[in-house]
């Protein structure tokens, strides 16, 4: 219930707390040298088993007879289905395709990622969670305190209560620090999105196995490492406001809108769901439902093995991409103020046409095949980079619970004028860090890559001071 008394809109302190937090590097509870040991150790603790199987073996999934959907019996969790992508008008360089077919995840459920916080000695620790997803590359990273879908937290699957869920959905929940609304995947997820929350524990909070408290240093130092810190805690961390280092920009906040606007309008994108069986150029095989040219992803299908996840076994289908990927921003200083040039993105499966990108999101291999001129814009610039020009890199997988092996190389490339003018091309804006935490506490303006990029971009900024 509302209390109806006036408060302060915004509360001033918290972005300074977030900064304290972000500057101790030295937690209350384990320390950043004993990660790696704990991590291993979690990893020791249970038994973890991701084998591929023929789509015959899997168990409560079959391919619908008058579509060739991948369903599950229970129509609860997510659908494998075609989608009919075409783009009217004028792309900007946003792949040499304006119109495409491909199979794509239809999850309509909205789950829950969450971070649960508290003071440790005056400091916000973050309670983190190493978890197992079958997709990840070393299959245990640290993930939010809660990762949940709504069929898992409602038990669809009569598996064991969600920890710590009470927090984050319960009518005693503590105090909230960001919640909102974002993307999932735009290219493999159909109008996925999930809520990401920040909440301030009230009251004592136990300390589960399998669980952690780390400070936002010990977290950003963390992301200098490959394939830790899971894709899912990373949107949620940039969704925390954090404060502001300049308060100038070469857009201000109400033209980047109208230039987000704009790119919204320009863009006609029709994304129609059709049956997975009636997709050109794709084909299905015992083992996999994958491209006649061997580009862009496979769907498979897994058995699991978990002994610490509500339900400690089960099997489903999973996209694996071709290849690795490559995000990164291009960055320059304009009056002394850091900058990122972001793209405008046409995604399949974006609920709102365009969301904001890296300045480059590709997988190369895709691409080696064309001309030069038709390659995608500023991909050569990240390839070619000279490692002193190169601000942050990392290894990231994507989300592990519907993605087999999907990685991606993270970079924050320093660039001048010659290699990404002042004057960016259509599709294309440089905005500030500031600008994009402005943007991360409102969904659908900030596709997923984006949001791992922010977390990065916070974590290399704490690293620089």
């Amino acid at each position: 219930m509302p209390s109806h008394t006036l408060q302060s809109r915004e509360t001033k302190s918290l972005p300074a707390r977030i900064a304290l937090s972000a500057a101790a590097t030295r937690g209350a509870h384990l320390r950043t040298e004993d990660f790696g040991g704990w991590l291993a150790e979690r990893g020791r603790a249970h038994t973890f088993r991701v084998e591929r199987i023929p789509f015959a073996e899997l168990d409560g999934w079959s391919f619908q007879e008058s579509t060739g959907n991948l369903v599950h019996r229970s129509g609860r969790f997510f659908t494998v289905e075609g989608l009919h992508v075409t783009e009217q008008g004028e792309p900007y360089g946003d792949g040499p395709y304006a119109d495409w077919y491909q199979p794509i995840i239809k999850q309509p459920e909205v789950g829950v990622l969450g971070i649960l916080v508290k003071e440790f000695d005056g400091v916000l620790h973050f309670l983190m969670q190493a978890k197992m997803e079958p997709g990840n590359p070393n299959l245990l990273q640290l993930s939010p305190t809660v990762q949940a879908t709504r069929s898992n937290y409602t038990k669809a699957h009569q598996g064991a209560d969600v920890k710590y869920i009470e927090h984050f959905v319960g009518p005693n929940r503590g105090r909230i620090i960001a919640d909102v609304l974002q993307s999932e995947h735009g290219s493999w997820f159909y109008r996925k999105s999930n809520r990401n929350m920040v909440v301030e524990a009230v009251g004592d909070v136990p300390l589960l196995d399998d669980f952690c408290w780390l400070t936002l240093g010990q977290i950003h130092e963390l992301l200098h490492r490959d394939n830790v810190v899971n894709m899912d805690a990373r949107t949620v961390l940039s969704c925390l406001p954090v404060q502001e280092t300049s308060d100038g920009a070469l857009l201000s906040d109400t033209e980047l809108l109208s230039w987000i606007t704009g790119e919204r309008t320009r863009h006609c994108v029709q994304a129609e769901r059709v049956p997975l069986d009636s997709i050109p150029g794709w084909k299905r095989g015992e083992m996999a439902i994958e491209h006649e040219a061997g580009r862009y992803f496979n769907v498979v299908a897994v058995s699991v093995r978990a002994e610490n996840r509500e339900v400690t076994g089960w099997t489903q289908p999973l996209f694996e991409p071709v290849g690795q990927g490559l995000t990164a921003f291009l960055t320059r200083r304009f009056g002394g103020v850091p900058h990122v040039l972001v793209h405008a993105r046409v995604e399949g499966g974006f609920l709102d046409t365009v969301e904001l990108g890296p300045t480059v999101q590709y997988t190369p291999d895709n691409y080696a095949h064309l001309p030069a001129k038709k390659r995608p814009g500023f991909l050569d610039t990240v390839l070619q980079a000279d490692t002193d020009r190169i601000r942050y890199e990392a290894v990231h997988s994507e989300e592990g619970g519907r993605f087999l092996n999907a990685e991606s190389r993270y970079l924050v490339v320093e660039v001048d004028e010659a290699e990404a003018p002042l004057d960016a091309p259509p599709g294309y804006a440089w905005v500030t860090p500031a600008q994009l935490t402005s943007l991360a506490r409102h969904g659908h303006y900030l596709n997923v890559q984006a949001r791992t990029m922010l977390a990065c971009l916070n974590a290399t900024a704490v690293g620089t001071r």
